[in-house]
C-alpha cells in the first residue's frame, strides 16, 4: 500500500489545543486488505485527551479493495457500459468518549470513504487526484469548524 504514516502525525488545528501530535504504533489490523495503528503518546496541549487503551481505543486504520472491481464490456448496439463498479477505499479513526461522566467509553468513528468508479483510475487519474485534493483540503481548512460544529451543533 502507497498508505504509510509516519509518526508523529501533525494534528490539525481545534478549538482549544496547540500544535497536537499523535504518535502512533502499528497495530492489528481489522483485516488483511487494511492497516492499522494505534496512538501511544500525545503532543502539544490537548487537555483531557487520552491515548489508546482497551476501553477507549484511538486508532487509525484505512483499508483497500479486497477483490478490485473492473470494468464490464459495451454493451455492441449502444456501446454504454450498463453496471460500472466502484472502488472502495476507507480511512476509519475510532475514539473512546464519554457520554456522560461515570459512564463508559463509547467509540466514537470518523469515516471518510473514496468511491473510485472502476477503470477511472487509468481514464481520468488527474481528476481522482483533484477530487481528492479538495476534499481534504477542505477537511483541513475547516478542522476548527468541524469540531466546533460536532461539539456545538451550530453551524
Amino acid at each position: 500500500m502507497a498508505v504509510s504514516y509516519t509518526s508523529p502525525v501533525t494534528g490539525a488545528a481545534q478549538t482549544g489545543f496547540t500544535t497536537p501530535t499523535y504518535t502512533l504504533l502499528v497495530d492489528m489490523a481489522p483485516d488483511v486488505n487494511a492497516k492499522q495503528y494505534a496512538v501511544s503518546a500525545l503532543g502539544g496541549t490537548q487537555a483531557g485527551v487520552t491515548v489508546s487503551s482497551v476501553a477507549a481505543p484511538f486508532t487509525l486504520a484505512f483499508w483497500k479493495p479486497k477483490i478490485f472491481k473492473f470494468l464490464g464490456k459495451p454493451n455492441p448496439t449502444t456501446g454504454l457500459i450498463s453496471s460500472v463498479p466502484r472502488n472502495v477505499w476507507k480511512q476509519v479513526t475510532r475514539k473512546g468518549v464519554l457520554p456522560l461522566a461515570g459512564q463508559p467509553y463509547q467509540d466514537m468513528v470518523v469515516t471518510t470513504m473514496i468511491e473510485v468508479p472502476a477503470g477511472a483510475d487509468v481514464a481520468d487519474a488527474a481528476n481522482i487526484r483533484a477530487a481528492l485534493s479538495l476534499h481534504i483540503g477542505a477537511l483541513s481548512q475547516q478542522t476548527a469548524g468541524i469540531g466546533d460544529t460536532s461539539v456545538t451543533g451550530i453551524v
